[in-house]
């Protein structure tokens, strides 16, 4: 049956053939050629030739399907475990503010001392303040110390609720783009609200809410951005690593309505370890003053404006009077052309790429009247000038 069928194949696909190519192929036998492919086909059948062996083809790095599901199943456990343990453990140091007139906000408990952290702009303008515990506990509190350019604010609570522990304090300088986080608060006043997200970014810089003259401010290095959902009610609380450990707090939100984007900001950790005990001690914050106004950020375009050669490095703009930065001998831009100034590329041999270099390494690595080495571009040659710093005004 099997051999009727393939001849009769082979000369229907023959003649299918014939017909096409025309008179040309009149002299090809379809008989003929069928009974050949036939006959080859039987010597085959009848050939003891053992069947050919199908070997696995070595997947080094592929894992099964299932196998793929089910690792992915055991993460998101494995990610959910993490951040109930987080939320169980932190949320008891995580306080609800209430600061008539002005609102409310959000803390976390600092140390043993009832020391709560939180933010300038939750607590300025309160005739009072009253803290809410997760258990429900309600305290009046007493303001500490207050630094407007780093938004944080201290206050103090005469005791903690049985149980409250202080929340860690994490390593700022492990910090990674895509780690996730996550926020403790009280949104809209929804008490012991936890979001979760990523950080999405390092290295920001948030605006001082102090206007300086000739419309400059000062400006807090090494925020951190995250698309945490933050909303108002959240500010002053802690952003979170899932170790539990304080990486931030959590202090404002860049949107056009006033809620949760997708931007949000906290004030990094490093600021809470440099200025807090401060507050604590003082009431208030010496930032290290240089008294000298740079650009952010060099563009292409501002290199012909400028007459530089680089982009790289802290243009020095303008130096105020009788400041640290008059006295060493900084040179300003000239105002009318924007040429001639100081193009400062390291502090203490430390390369600065840009002006929030520069900054980052005065407000977390320099004290007021300590001298620092400047390194700048001046005139196409490298000067070094010592500047020693005063305190901020």
């Amino acid at each position: 049956m099997r051999t009727t069928l393939v001849r009769f194949l082979v000369i229907l696909t023959l003649s299918a053939l014939l017909a096409a190519c025309g008179p040309a192929a009149e002299t090809v036998d379809p008989d003929a050629i069928a009974a050949t492919v036939v006959a080859q086909l039987q010597s085959d059948e009848s050939a003891e030739t053992p069947a050919p062996t199908i070997e696995a083809t070595p997947t080094a790095g592929l894992v099964p399907i299932g196998e793929t599901s089910g690792q992915a199943a055991q993460t998101a456990a494995d990610l959910q475990t993490s951040l109930t343990e987080v939320y169980d453990a932190a949320n008891p140091a995580v306080v609800y503010i209430i600061v008539p007139p002005v609102g409310s906000g959000s803390g976390f408990v600092y140390n043993d001392d009832g020391i709560i952290v939180t933010n300038n702009h939750v607590v300025e303008g309160g005739s009072g303040f009253e803290v809410v515990f997760a258990g429900g506990e309600r305290m009046e509190a007493e303001l500490i110390g207050r630094d407007v350019d780093s938004d944080l604010a201290v206050l103090q609570v005469a005791q903690l609720p049985d149980g409250v522990e202080p929340l860690a304090l994490g390593d700022g300088d492990s910090l990674q783009v895509g780690q996730i986080v996550a926020a403790i608060g009280n949104p809209f006043g929804e008490e012991g609200s936890m979001s979760m997200g990523i950080i999405s970014a390092l290295g920001r810089s948030l605006p001082s809410q102090r206007v300086l003259e000739l419309g400059s401010s000062y400006s807090l290095p090494q925020v951190i951005q995250t698309d945490a959902p933050i909303n108002p009610g959240n500010s002053g609380g802690p952003l979170l690593n899932l170790d539990g450990e304080v990486i931030g707090v959590n202090s404002t939100i860049v949107s056009a309505t006033g809620t949760n984007s997708g931007v949000g900001f906290a004030i990094p950790v490093q600021a809470i370890q440099q200025i807090v005990p401060s507050l604590i001690e003082q009431g208030s914050y010496d930032y290290p003053y240089m008294g000298a106004g740079f650009d952010d950020e060099l563009s292409l375009s501002e290199l012909e404006t400028f007459g530089l050669s680089q982009t790289q490095g802290a243009y020095v703009l303008n130096v105020t009077a009788g400041s640290p930065a008059a006295e060493a001998g900084l040179i300003a831009a000239d105002p009318n052309t924007g040429r001639g100034g100081d193009l400062v590329i390291a502090v203490d041999e430390r390369p600065v790429r840009e002006f929030s270099d520069l900054n980052a390494y005065l407000v977390f690595n320099t004290t007021v009247d300590q001298t620092i080495e400047l390194t700048v571009l001046r005139g196409g040659e490298e000067v070094l000038v010592p500047l020693t710093l005063a305190s901020r005004p």
